[in-house]
């Protein structure tokens, strides 16, 4: 006879015996086995840590995954981001493979992950976990150093952290193998299908030998993850704890209408709020254009997209986290999966693309279980584009219509957390007053050190002076005194020195002035020249040139006082005789007569 088919509970009239039925039902709730990580199956070891890294209770889809993949069950989980599906696929695989050994560019267990951010945030969740068991892990993402995944491959891996498209370059230079592989897990599946990665998957998956266990985790099951499943999961377990729009109901969701000369105050506003926020923009030259105005207004801004390097991607992600940044201005492809506590509020200044990529983006905010807001801002032509979005994510956002200077009206102000940009002018300006006396009170301490500092050395001096002087058998203190005035006739020649220093550089700055007041002096002496041509009476021997206004009139050419000997080799047109040449003379003394 079983418990439920006899032992039920009719609930009196009476109000005595419905105390008794409810301290009934409180007893049974009470008896109830609390899960926990140790009752899960997972090593001793693990779940310490898991409690110095105060993880004690398990979320709904670690409770109801880890179990099955401990069995080496497939597993289809479907829930959205940030619901706690890493440790859930995380423990189970380094349990099950702790304890074995990995031939060199062979690893045993790999996680396929769409974007290189999400990589290295399931890597830094499992790391700590990893080492309790002696696992070896790797990231395997493309804007990081080849040589150094290469070189971590020759050592043995046993647990790659990928993005399919690095994996398989590895893979094609021979530096990797995944003939040895005996757990594979796809993470964010519908991620990769968005992107565009399920091609190089499906060829990542057909290198698996078969036989081993294959985990799958989606937010959504649409036609290519289906295939997916049908081709390489073997009567898979499914457990499905959030969907994908299970989380618009743990957020709010506002539209603003605003104007296009609105718009960027408005996102000014909402940005300089407190706390973290996330805003999504369409464009890699958008995010760094609003990231600058954003500064520009006293805001601790910064972009993230994928024309960034690696490397600064992941520092600005780092300062994002530390608080060092409040806004995170950033494109659909560099925030998908990124992990970041405490975001309380998105900021949609571009629409999404589609309901998909809403999705995404609101799953930033509102992250395990925690309460979070959406903000989308609405040109009034996109009206219609941006209700039509909100309906086909199933999500029931209340609207605003922000009017020229009311954008920080009390209702706006209360939803988004906005501030006036003179609020953070002003704290700006305070801050940065604060650093300022900060550092004038450390200058004046060095001051006054240093000046104690010198008053010692000079004591210290004048005593070792006023020793060696009595020494010397001469007086102490005309001693000191001479060194004294030693002294002062440096400090004179130093500062005399400096003097002309300064004012060698002072003449050095003006003489460009004094050339080129001396270039408009020549030119007043040019135009004080005599008219009438050039004189060079005095240049050349005295030969001169005259104008040709000067030359004797009537029967044209004279060259007759050019040379020297009269009728020599000169032109005389009014005296020639008529009639052809006459070449009596010889070549010393040759005429032409006419």
């Amino acid at each position: 006879m079983s418990i439920s088919s006899t032992d039920h509970v009719v609930v009196p009239e009476n109000g005595a015996d419905a105390e008794v039925v409810e301290n009934i039902e409180n007893a049974s709730a009470e008896a109830a086995p609390e899960v926990t990580f140790a009752t899960l199956g997972l090593p001793e070891g693990v779940v310490r840590k898991l409690a110095q890294n105060g993880v004690t209770t398990p979320f709904p889809i670690q409770a109801a995954t880890i179990p099955d993949a401990l069995a080496g069950k497939d597993i289809l989980g479907r829930g959205r981001t940030g619901s706690g599906k890493t440790l859930s696929f995380g423990l189970p695989l380094l349990a099950q493979l702790s304890g074995g050994h990995t031939e060199k560019k062979k690893p045993r267990g790999i996680i396929l992950t769409p974007t290189r951010e999400l990589a290295m945030q399931v890597a830094d969740a499992l790391q700590p976990y990893g080492d309790v068991l002696g696992m070896k892990m790797k990231v395997v993402c493309g804007g990081t150093s080849m040589g150094n995944q290469i070189y971590a491959l020759e050592r043995g891996v046993d647990v790659l952290v990928a993005t399919p498209g690095r994996l398989r370059d590895l893979i094609n230079r021979g530096a990797c193998s995944l003939e040895n592989v005996q757990v594979a897990v796809l993470d964010e599946a519908d991620q990769m299908s968005d992107l565009g990665f399920l091609p190089e998957v499906t060829e990542l998956l057909d290198q698996i030998p078969g036989g081993g266990q294959r985990m799958l985790f989606s937010a959504t099951m649409e036609n290519e993850i289906s295939t997916l499943v049908k081709r390489y999961l073997s009567n898979p377990v499914t457990h499905e704890v959030d969907s994908a729009q299970g989380n618009v109901t743990t957020m709010s969701h506002h539209i603003l209408i605003v104007k296009p000369k609105d718009k960027a105050p408005v996102t000014a506003a909402i940005a300089s709020r407190k706390g973290r926020t996330i805003i999504f923009v369409r464009t890699q030259l958008g995010a760094d254009r609003i990231a600058e105005q954003l500064c520009d207004s006293g805001v601790k801004a910064d972009a993230l997209h994928g024309g960034m390097t690696q490397g600064a991607r992941t520092r600005v992600l780092e300062d994002f986290k530390k608080g060092y940044v409040n806004a995170l201005v950033a494109t659909d492809v560099a925030a998908r999966g990124i992990h970041v506590d405490g975001i309380d509020l998105v900021l949609n200044v571009d629409p999404a693309g589609d309901h998909k990529d809403y999705l995404h983006r609101s799953g930033r905010t509102a992250r395990a279980g925690r309460s979070g807001t959406v903000v989308s801002l609405s040109l009034p032509h996109q009206r219609r584009q941006i209700f039509r979005l909100m309906e086909d994510a199933g999500v029931d956002a209340s609207r605003h219509i922000i009017q020229g200077g009311t954008a920080f009206d009390t209702e706006v102000a209360d939803i988004t957390g906005a501030r006036s940009m003179t609020e953070v002018q002003a704290e700006s300006a305070g801050n940065a007053a604060q650093q300022a006396e900060r550092e004038v009170s450390q200058l004046t301490k060095e001051l006054e050190r240093a000046t104690r500092r010198a008053n010692e050395l000079r004591e210290e001096a004048d005593r070792l002076t006023a020793r060696a002087a009595r020494e010397r058998g001469e007086d102490p203190e005309a001693a000191v005194a001479a060194v004294a005035e030693a002294v002062a006739a440096v400090v004179v020649e130093e500062a005399a020195a400096e003097a002309t220093a300064a004012a060698a550089a002072q003449a050095r700055e003006e003489r460009p002035r004094r050339d080129e007041r001396g270039n408009y002096e020549r030119r007043e002496r040019r135009d004080e020249r005599p008219s009438g041509g050039f004189n060079r009476d005095n240049d050349r021997g005295g030969r001169s040139f005259e104008r040709r206004d000067e030359r004797p009139s009537g029967g044209g050419f004279r060259r007759d006082d050019r040379r020297d000997g009269g009728d020599r080799g000169g032109f005389r047109r009014d005296d020639r005789p008529s009639g052809g040449f006459n070449r009596d003379n010889d070549r010393g003394g040759r005429s032409f007569e006419r």
